[in-house]
């Protein structure tokens, strides 16, 4: 059986609305609502796992022999030619705190190559989605990055690590650098809607240092099916690999931040 996008969107949909479900009771169950912390400001819900749950079952009983990467269970092995990333959840602390700002994100990798991407926001009922050469779409209508090239102008969105307080990798230069030079910068707390809004052009450029595969995989191919540069923040494309960063916009504002980044890091190794 071979995946395709339309089964991808509905799975998509189906986790969306038990996340909705949730949201919709949160102020009615807020003091009961299980919430369970993984660090400091790292954070996982019980709405985390129904959608994960759901998500899993299905693939497992429509892909027995894929390998499935997941954010809350971990890695399911099977075949490695095949490969599922979840993020049933991305935008979990929104989520707690009531912020309408999360995702469900799910992706499908063969041979090394992301070919699916789906990214479904049920709060607004906007499903991102992409196939490998065949474009980028929001509610089945084509999407396509933005073509700004001034920095001055253009808007920008980033996030930050859950070890943001222990790590000296911590985005806090790159920020304040971006912010200084560009129109603003944005931080949502989704990495998957932050590459969905970089393809349908609502944002014109998105990095971050620190991310884990399932956060990047959908959004990813979503945000270069519809025109942007994706790279990792060395410019690298191949960027399905450890440590996971990104920096995603059309190709000439990518060159620009590229350059931004790479001459703040020359002038940390120049000796005081």
């Amino acid at each position: 059986m071979t995946p395709e996008l339309v089964d991808i969107e509905s799975l998509a949909r189906q986790a969306g609305e038990i996340l909705k479900a949730g949201y919709t009771q949160r102020p009615t169950m807020q003091a009961d609502m299980q919430v369970r912390y993984k660090g400091v400001i790292d954070l996982v819900t019980e709405f985390d796992h129904r959608s994960e749950e759901f998500l899993v079952g299905e693939l497992r009983r429509r892909f027995p022999q894929h390998s499935l990467v997941t954010e809350e269970s971990g890695d399911h092995a099977g075949d490695e030619r095949r490969v599922w990333y979840i993020d049933p959840l991305d935008g979990t602390v929104n989520y707690a705190h009531g912020v309408p700002i999360f995702a469900v994100s799910i992706a499908y990798e063969e041979e090394g190559e992301l070919h699916l991407g789906v990214v479904y926001d049920p709060i607004r009922d906007e499903c991102f989605s992409a196939e490998r050469g065949r474009g980028a779409f929001l509610n089945g209508l084509p999407i396509r990055a933005v073509s700004a090239t001034d920095l001055d102008r253009s808007l920008l969105v980033t996030g930050f690590s859950y070890d943001l307080r222990t790590t000296t990798h911590n985005n806090l230069e790159q920020y304040a650098h971006m912010a200084l030079i560009s129109q603003g910068v944005r931080r949502l707390g989704s990495a998957a809607l932050d590459l969905s809004y970089i393809a349908s052009g609502r944002l014109d450029g998105y990095w971050e240092l620190s991310l884990q595969p399932w956060d990047l995989a959908a959004g990813a191919l979503i945000a270069a099916e519809a025109g942007a540069t994706v790279t990792d923040m060395d410019g690298d494309a191949q960027l399905m690999h450890p440590p996971y960063s990104v920096l995603a916009a059309n190709a000439a504002l990518h060159a620009r931040m590229l350059a931004e980044f790479k001459s703040l890091e020359k002038k940390r190794e120049v000796p005081a």
